[in-house]
């Protein structure tokens, strides 16, 4: 049974106070073609409060919350808003009831300067329809300083980092005087260090009397910031608890029904030769030199973890191993195959296989069908592919098997992929790219966006993937998921690796000050 909302946690406990609800749902069901992706959902948020929304991919949290902006409508129940009865039936009528809502994925238009994404649709005009330009960024100046938040009104949405741009976000719901803000998976795109300011911005807003609803899949961010935590479990929610009243252990077990530790995987095969071999790679980019000279080796059976701060080479270097980019000097092998400048295609007939950071641009085609994603880089292969002719019947059987190999939550195998939730889309990934019997398995931040179940699930897949041979290159900005997985840790600091280590000996803070350049790369790399 759900705790009373107006029982809210401040500092601490000896600050609880009852505060009237800013949210309530009373038995909100929602159906898609047969699908209850929310289920008689009761849910109370209390003004004033950070409300945390926890969940397995696919448990129906975003679609709750797409019912409380009015993206979708609700098929049975009601949805309180201060205590009043309301219909949202579109974004507009939540901004009137001043419910503001930030996306996974930013609704930004990047040529547009700051002011002008943060005004557009309520822009002050000189009168006759015409933009005033300069009120604007004086408004928006001002909102950023009165939030704490550096940001130059001037500088166009595509020259600023993805922790500025979300900052954008929220800027635009408080300038049209939101103060129920719904954050959707906020930390997904963040580094570490992004992830701090938005808890500070998080914090910030609660003082200035904001009420905050939040989606989030790590489990000891939401025991940082939240106050109150809801779960839910297949359309239904388990239980509503206070975030000082409970751990990590107890909220996952209660997000998947069943107990979930993530520790460290030891593996049962001893890594063998090199398979994938790079040597004095260098890649330039806008004038600089991302990669400089970078030597890298992934022997077989070996989880290879790169673990560095985004934006040292981590990006570059990817494109450089799966044929995205051709490097200006060094070469890359794939066993006995020189791959440097070999085509994509080529990369993958001779054994390489990439779970790519974002699933959307390089992973996937959303629009395509779950059967025609699950073969995708592999289409033209047998039993796929018969005399240049694509086997309809094979691709459906392989889009089967991967649904009930990797738990992925479809309506069918001829839905189209943007009807699958995120984690799902993810798995749906994995499970192609491990079903193409890689020697080597490039993947990139392959939990990002995942819930605690599924990620269980990816790490002993990739476990498991090495057990049987294949070479994984593991890069990930999460040092806890490094420090479980891999055999060997390289560091990569300014486009080069500047130390190795033996995955069993490594350290969050001995990785930590590499990462951050506070200690050099002179020391000889690890075995």
């Amino acid at each position: 049974m759900a705790t009373e909302a107006t029982e809210v946690t401040g500092d601490g406990p000896s600050e609880a106070r009852r505060r009237s609800p800013a949210i309530e749902c009373r038995g909100v069901t929602r159906r898609y073609a047969g699908v209850v992706a929310n289920d008689q959902i009761d849910l109370e948020v209390a003004e004033g409060e950070i409300h945390a929304l926890v969940g397995e991919n696919g448990a129906g949290k975003s679609t709750l919350m797409k019912m409380l902006y009015g993206l979708e409508q609700p098929d049975e129940g009601e949805i309180l808003v201060r205590g009043e009865p309301q219909v949202i039936d579109s974004p507009r009528k939540a901004i009137e009831l001043r419910i503001g809502m930030v996306h996974q994925h930013f609704m930004l238009v990047d040529a547009f300067t700051v002011a002008e994404n943060i005004v557009l649709g309520a822009e002050p005009d000189k009168g006759g329809g015409r933009l005033d330009l300069e009120e604007a960024e004086r408004r928006v100046g001002e909102l950023a300083r009165g939030f704490g938040t550096p940001l130059d009104p001037h500088a166009r949405v595509e020259d600023i980092g993805v922790g500025q741009q979300q900052r954008v976000e929220i800027l635009k719901l408080l300038y049209r005087g939101a103060d129920i803000l719904i954050l959707d998976e906020p930390t997904a795109v963040l580094v570490p260090q992004e992830v701090e300011e938005l808890f500070d911005n998080m914090r910030q807003l609660k003082a200035d009397g904001k009420t905050i609803i939040f989606i989030a899949h790590s489990l000891d961010e939401v025991l940082q910031v939240a106050d109150r935590i809801t779960v839910l479990r297949d359309g239904k929610v388990i239980d509503t608890v206070a975030a000082a009243d409970t751990d990590t252990h107890q909220v996952a077990e209660m997000m998947v029904g069943r107990p979930v530790l993530l520790r460290r995987v030891e593996g049962k095969a001893t890594p063998g030769g090199p398979m994938l071999q790079v040597k004095d790679v260098r890649v330039t980019a806008g004038g600089k030199e991302v990669l400089a000279g970078l030597d890298l080796d992934v022997r077989r059976s070996e989880i290879y973890g790169l673990a560095g701060v985004e934006g040292n080479g981590q990006a570059e270097l990817v494109e450089a191993l799966v044929g995205l980019t051709i490097p200006e000097t060094g070469r890359v092998y794939l066993d006995d195959d020189e791959l440097t400048r070999a085509d994509v295609r080529t990369r993958r007939q001779a054994g390489l296989a990439y779970i790519p950071e974002d699933r959307h641009a390089r992973g996937m085609v959303l629009q395509m069908l779950v059967s025609e994603n699950s073969v995708l880089g592999v289409q033209e292969r047998a039993p796929f592919s018969r005399r240049g002719l694509l086997d309809l019947k094979a691709i459906r059987r392989r889009a089967v098997e991967l649904i009930r190999g990797f738990r992925v939550k479809a309506p069918s195998v001829t839905a189209p992929a943007y009807a699958l939730s995120g984690g799902n889309q993810q798995k749906l990934v994995l499970g192609r790219e491990f079903a193409s019997k890689p020697k080597l398995l490039i993947a990139a931040h392959p939990t990002r966006g995942l819930d605690i179940g599924a990620t269980q699930f990816v790490w002993q897949e990739l476990v498991e993937a090495r057990d049987e041979g294949v070479a994984v290159l593991l890069i990930s900005s999460n040092l806890e998921e490094i420090l479980a997985l891999a055999d060997r840790v390289g560091v990569i600091y300014d486009g080069r690796i500047v130390a190795q280590v033996r995955g069993s000996e490594a350290t969050m803070s001995e990785l930590g000050l590499y990462m951050t350049g506070a200690r050099g790369g002179d020391e000889e790399p690890a075995a």
